[in-house]
C-alpha cells in the first residue's frame, strides 16, 4: 500500500488503471506496442473534428495580451467556439464565420493570422506555421461547405435528389477536386489538432491570471464549478483506499471495477479481487479514457466510436416520430383549409341562387351587402400582400447592401495582392543584378571579406524566407479571393430568387385587384340603375378604384418592371374610354397586362434578351427564325428590323435615293398629297407621338409617304400606309430606314395588287382565311354562318394594316418581328389564333349585333401573348405554304373572272345608253326650253 500511495497523482490523468499485488511498488506504466496500435487505430476510426488549442490577443489593460484558447468548429451554426480548456462546459465566446474572411501577413509573427468578420477583427497566433496553413485552410473549407450546404428537401425534394444523386455527387467531387488543385491540401499536424490535442495538457502561460476571461467572468466561475463538482464525483466513486489512484472524471462504476467486492468481507480490499490480464485491461482503459476525454468537448454529439447505443437509437426515434406527428399535423391543417374553401364555395353558390330567387328588394339588398362585406375582405387581403411586398423589398436592399460590401473587400485585396506582387519582383530583380553585377569595392582584408561574404549571405536567406512568405500569402490570398467570389455569385443568385419571388408577388397583387374589379363591375351589372345606399356606396368604391394606382400604395417600393401610362413606343397602356363601364373594363385589362408582364418578366424576357445578346452576327437560320417568333427586346428590335428591310429591299436600294424622292415632292406637288394630309391627324390617336403638337413625328410621317408616292407611281397612296409607316417611325426612329421598310411591305413582302385600287389581292386573302378558318375552326364558322356574320368585315383591315389598330402594342410588336422574316403567311397565323384564342367567348353569343359589337373591340383584351403565340404557330399546324398559294391562286383567278363579268355587264349597259335616243316626257321642258 505504501507504494501505491509513494505514486505521482499526475499519472492518474493519463496512465491507465492496471491492479498490482499490494507487495509490490507501482511505478509508471509503459504501453507495449501492441496496445499502442490499438488505441491509434481505435482514435482513427473517429470522425475527425476541427479543434485544438490556438492563442488568441486580447484583453485590457495590465492583462492584455495573449491569451491560451481551446477552439472548435460547430459545422451546423459555421460558428468558431472557443473556451479556456477543453474540458469546459460552456464556451467563452464564438466567432461567425460566414461572412468572415481569413488573413496573414508575411511581416507578421510566425503562425499569427486574422479572422475579419463585419463586427470585430480576432488576431490568433498558432504553434508553428504549418499548424497556422492547417486552420487556415480548413476554415476556408468549412466556410465553403455551410455556403454549398442545401436547405432541408421536401419530399419532392428527396424524390429529385433521388433520381439525380448521381449527377449531384460527381458536380461536389468535381468542385472538391478543382478547390484540391487550386490549393493544396496541408497535412495535419500530429498531435496539435483535432481530437488527439485535447488529450494533451493545455499550453502554460506565463501568469495563470492572465489567461482568464474578465469579459466572461460568470462562463468562467461556471465552468471551473462544473469541473470542481466533476472531481469530486469521480473521487466518490472509487471503492479503494484514500492513496490509490482515483479513476477519471465520468467513467462509469461497471467499467472502472472488473468484479465487485463483497459486501459480505469488509476487511477485504480491491487486491482480494480476481486479477485481469495486463493487455486487455490496458486496451479497455485508454479506450474509455478517449472516450471520457471526446464526451467532455462542448457541442460534440458524436463520440469517438461510430457505434450507436440503444438510448441514442431511442432518440432518434423520438426524432423521427416527432416529425411524423409535426407532418401530419400539417396535412390535417391543409384538409381543413380545403374544407374551409368548399363551404365558401358552397355557401357563394347558395348566395347566388338565393339572389337569383328572391322576389323582394330587401332580400337582394341582404344579398349586395354581403358581397360588399366579402369586397372589404379581398381589400384587407390586398393590404397584407403589399405589406409582404415591403418586407421582400427591404430584404432585397440589405443584400444589396452586402454585395457591396464583398465587393469592396474583394478589390481591397486584390489590390494588396498587386502590391505584393510588385514588392516580389523589385527584390527578385535587385537579388538578380546583385549577382550579375557587384558592386565595385576596394579590396578589403581577408578577415572583412569573410564578414562581407556571411552578412550577404544571411541577407540573402533574409530575402528567401520574405520571398517564400510572400509566395505563401500570395497563394492563400488568391485562394480567398477565389471562395469570396464564388460566394458572391450565390449571394447574387440568391438575390436574383428573390426580386423573382418579389414579383411573383406583385403580379398576385394584381390578379386579386383584377378580380376585385371584376366584382365591382357584376355587381353594378347587377344593381342597373338602381337608386339606393347599396348603390351610392358601389359608385364610390368604383370611383376610388379608378383613380388607385399600385405604383402610389408605397412612395419607398422597389418597381420591378413598371407600368406606366404610355409604353416604350408612346401607346397608352389604358385605353381612354368615355364611358365608365368601359373605363372600368379597361382597368381590369391593364391590370391584367401588368400581371402577365411581371410573371414572364424573370421567366421569359431575361433569357431571350440574353439569348440575343449572344447572337453575334444575324444570318438566316432556324435558331433566329425560332427567336424572332418569340418576340425581339426592345433595345434589339431597331437592329434586327434593319438587317430584316435590308434583306428585302436590298436590290432596290441606291446612295441617295430618299433625299431625290423628297426633292422631287418639293419641286412638284403630288396628287396624293392633300389625302396624306387629311390621314396624318387619324394616325394613332393613342399615341403621344402623334398627338403631342410639338411632336416632330407627323413631319417625318409625311416626307415618308411622300417619298413613296413618287417610289411607286402605280399605288401612290392607299389609306392603311400610314400606319404602316407610323409603326416603323416608332421602332426604326429613322426616316429613310422607316421609308425602306414600307417599301419592303408593298412592294415585297405582300401580293401584287394588295394596295391597288382595285384591292384584288386583298380580297382574295379575304376569301383564303375563310376557307382556313372552316377547316381549323369548324365549330365557329357555322355558329356565325347560322348568324349571318360576315368576318370579313373585321378581317380585312387586319391584313391592310397587319394588325396595327387591332392588338396590344408588345403583341402586335411581336407579330411584326416574325411577318419582316417569314412574310403573310405569319397573318394568316395570327388571324387563326385569335379567333382560336376567343373562340369559346363567341359561341356563348346568341345574337348578330352582339356578334359584331364584341368582334370590335375583343383583339384589346388578349393579353398573354405566350398563349397566343402557342396557339399561332403550334395549335394551327399543319400550315404547308403550299397550300396557301394554291387557295390564293384559285380565289384570284374568281375574283378576276368576276371583275371582268362586271365590266362587261358595265360596257353593254352604256352602250344600250348610247343607242337609245333620248326622250323627254310629256309635261317636262327640256334643258334647251328652260334656257330660253
Amino acid at each position: 500500500m505504501e507504494g501505491m500511495q509513494e505514486k505521482p497523482p499526475e499519472s492518474s490523468s493519463f496512465a491507465p488503471r492496471s491492479e498490482e499485488p499490494t507487495d509490490s511498488p507501482r511505478g509508471p506504466e509503459v504501453l507495449p506496442p501492441e496496445e499502442s496500435e490499438v488505441c491509434a487505430r481505435a482514435l482513427e476510426t473517429t470522425p475527425k473534428k476541427l479543434c485544438g488549442y490556438l492563442s488568441k490577443f486580447g484583453g485590457k489593460g495590465p492583462i492584455r495580451g495573449w491569451k491560451s484558447r481551446w477552439f472548435f468548429y460547430d459545422e451546423k451554426k459555421c460558428h468558431l467556439y472557443y473556451s479556456r480548456t477543453a474540458q469546459d462546459v460552456n464556451p467563452l465566446d464564438s466567432i461567425d464565420l460566414s461572412s468572415a474572411v481569413f488573413d496573414c501577413k508575411a511581416d507578421s509573427e510566425e503562425g499569427t493570422f486574422e479572422i475579419k468578420t463585419p463586427g470585430r477583427i480576432i488576431t490568433l497566433k498558432a504553434a508553428t506555421k504549418q499548424v497556422m496553413l492547417y486552420w487556415l485552410q480548413q476554415l476556408q473549407m468549412k466556410r465553403w461547405e455551410f455556403h454549398n450546404s442545401p436547405p432541408a428537401p421536401s419530399a419532392a425534394a428527396d424524390a429529385a435528389l433521388a433520381e439525380n444523386g448521381p449527377a449531384l455527387r460527381l458536380e461536389l467531387e468535381q468542385e472538391e477536386a478543382e478547390l484540391e488543385e487550386f490549393l493544396c491540401p496541408v497535412k495535419t499536424p500530429t498531435g496539435l489538432v483535432g481530437v488527439a490535442a485535447a488529450l494533451q495538457p493545455a499550453p502554460a502561460m506565463p501568469l495563470a491570471l492572465q489567461n482568464i476571461s474578465l469579459k466572461h467572468l460568470g462562463t468562467e466561475i461556471q465552468n471551473t464549478m462544473y469541473n470542481i463538482r466533476g472531481n469530486k464525483q469521480s473521487q466518490g466513486t472509487g471503492h479503494r483506499p484514500p492513496g490509490e489512484d482515483s479513476p477519471l472524471i465520468g467513467e462509469p462504476q461497471r467499467e472502472e471495477q472488473s468484479s465487485p467486492p463483497d459486501p459480505s468481507t469488509p476487511g477485504k480490499g480491491p487486491s482480494d479481487s480476481p486479477k485481469p490480464t495486463p493487455k486487455s485491461s490496458l486496451t479497455a482503459n485508454l479506450i474509455q479514457k478517449a472516450k471520457r476525454q471526446n464526451n467532455t468537448f462542448p457541442l460534440f454529439a458524436e463520440g469517438l466510436t461510430r457505434n450507436r447505443t440503444p438510448q441514442e437509437k431511442a432518440l432518434a426515434l423520438e426524432q423521427q416520430v416527432l416529425m411524423l406527428t409535426k407532418e401530419l399535423k400539417s396535412q390535417k391543417e391543409l384538409v381543413r383549409i380545403l374544407h374551409k374553401a368548399l363551404e365558401a364555395a358552397q355557401q357563394e353558390k347558395r348566395a347566388s341562387s338565393a339572389y337569383l330567387a328572391a322576389a323582394e328588394d330587401k332580400d337582394r339588398l341582404e344579398l349586395v351587402r354581403h358581397k360588399v362585406r366579402q369586397i372589404a375582405e379581398l381589400g384587407r387581403h390586398v393590404e397584407a400582400l403589399e405589406q409582404e411586398r415591403e418586407s421582400l423589398t427591404q430584404t432585397v436592399s440589405l443584400l444589396e447592401q452586402q454585395v457591396q460590401e464583398l465587393e469592396q473587400h474583394v478589390q481591397l485585396l486584390m489590390e494588396k495582392n498587386q502590391a505584393k506582387q510588385q514588392v516580389i519582383c523589385v527584390l527578385s530583380e535587385k537579388v538578380t543584378q546583385d549577382f550579375l553585377h557587384p558592386p565595385n569595392q576596394p579590396p578589403k582584408p581577408s578577415d572583412a571579406a569573410d564578414r562581407d561574404f556571411l552578412s550577404q549571405q544571411e541577407k540573402m536567406e533574409h530575402l528567401k524566407d520574405d520571398m517564400e512568405a510572400y509566395r505563401t500569402q500570395n497563394h492563400f490570398l488568391n485562394s480567398e479571393i477565389h471562395q469570396v467570389t464564388k460566394i458572391w455569385r450565390r449571394v447574387a443568385e440568391k438575390e436574383k430568387a428573390l426580386l423573382m419571388k418579389c414579383a411573383y408577388l406583385q403580379a398576385k397583387n394584381c390578379q386579386v385587384e383584377s378580380k376585385y374589379l371584376a366584382g365591382l363591375r357584376r355587381l353594378q351589372e347587377a344593381m342597373g340603375n338602381e337608386a339606393s345606399e347599396c348603390a351610392e356606396l358601389l359608385r364610390q368604391l368604383i370611383q376610388e378604384a379608378l383613380q388607385w394606382e399600385a405604383s402610389d400604395a408605397s412612395a419607398d417600393g422597389v418597381e420591378l418592371s413598371p407600368i406606366r401610362e404610355y409604353d416604350e413606343y408612346g401607346f397608352l397602356t389604358v385605353p381612354n374610354y368615355e364611358v365608365e363601364d368601359l373605363k372600368l373594363l379597361a382597368k381590369i385589362q391593364a391590370l391584367e397586362v401588368r400581371s402577365h408582364h411581371l410573371l414572364a418578366h424573370e421567366a421569359v424576357e431575361r433569357p431571350l434578351r440574353e439569348r440575343w445578346a449572344a447572337l453575334g452576327e444575324l444570318a438566316p437560320s432556324a435558331e433566329l427564325k425560332q427567336l424572332l417568333r418569340a418576340g425581339v427586346s426592345c433595345e434589339h428590335r431597331p437592329r434586327v428590323w434593319r438587317w430584316l428591310v435590308h434583306l428585302r429591299v436590298q436590290h432596290l436600294q441606291t446612295p441617295g435615293r430618299y433625299q431625290e424622292l423628297l426633292s422631287r415632292g418639293q419641286a412638284c406637288k403630288h396628287p396624293a398629297a392633300r389625302q396624306i394630309e387629311l390621314d396624318l391627324n387619324r394616325t394613332f390617336p393613342n399615341n403621344k407621338h402623334f398627338t403631342c403638337p410639338t411632336s416632330s413625328f407627323p413631319d417625318k410621317l409625311r416626307r415618308v409617304l411622300l417619298a413613296f408616292s413618287w417610289q411607286n407611281p402605280s399605288i401612290g397612296y392607299c389609306q392603311g400606309l400610314n400606319r404602316l409607316a407610323a409603326i416603323a417611325l416608332l421602332v426604326l426612329d429613322e426616316e429613310e430606314s422607316a421609308f425602306w421598310c414600307l417599301v419592303a411591305i408593298v412592294e415585297t413582302i405582300m401580293p401584287a395588287d394588295y394596295y391597288s385600287k382595285t384591292l384584288t389581292a386583298s380580297q382574295a386573302d379575304q376569301r383564303v382565311l375563310q376557307d382556313l378558318l372552316s377547316e381549323k375552326l369548324p365549330r365557329l364558322m357555322a355558329h356565325v354562318g347560322q348568324h349571318r356574320v360576315d368576318l370579313s368585315f373585321i378581317t380585312f383591315n387586319w391584313f391592310l394594316v397587319v394588325f396595327a389598330d387591332s392588338l396590344i402594342s408588345n403583341i402586335l410588336l411581336q407579330v411584326w418581328d416574325a411577318f419582316l422574316y417569314e412574310g403573310t403567311k405569319v397573318l394568316f397565323r395570327y388571324a387563326l389564333a385569335i379567333f382560336k384564342y376567343n373562340e369559346e367567348e363567341i359561341l356563348r353569343l346568341q345574337d348578330s349585333l352582339e356578334i359584331y359589337q364584341y368582334l370590335r373591340f375583343f383583339t384589346k383584351t388578349i393579353c398573354n401573348s405566350r398563349k397566343l403565340r402557342n396557339i399561332a404557330f403550334n395549335d394551327m399546324n399543319p400550315f404547308p405554304m403550299k397550300q396557301l398559294q394554291q387557295l390564293r391562286t384559285v380565289h384570284r383567278e374568281r375574283l378576276e373572272a368576276e371583275l371582268r363579268e362586271l365590266e362587261q355587264l358595265k360596257a353593254e349597259y352604256l352602250e344600250t345608253r348610247a343607242s337609245q335616243d333620248p326622250v323627254v316626257p310629256e309635261g317636262c321642258t327640256s334643258e334647251d326650253e328652260g334656257e330660253a
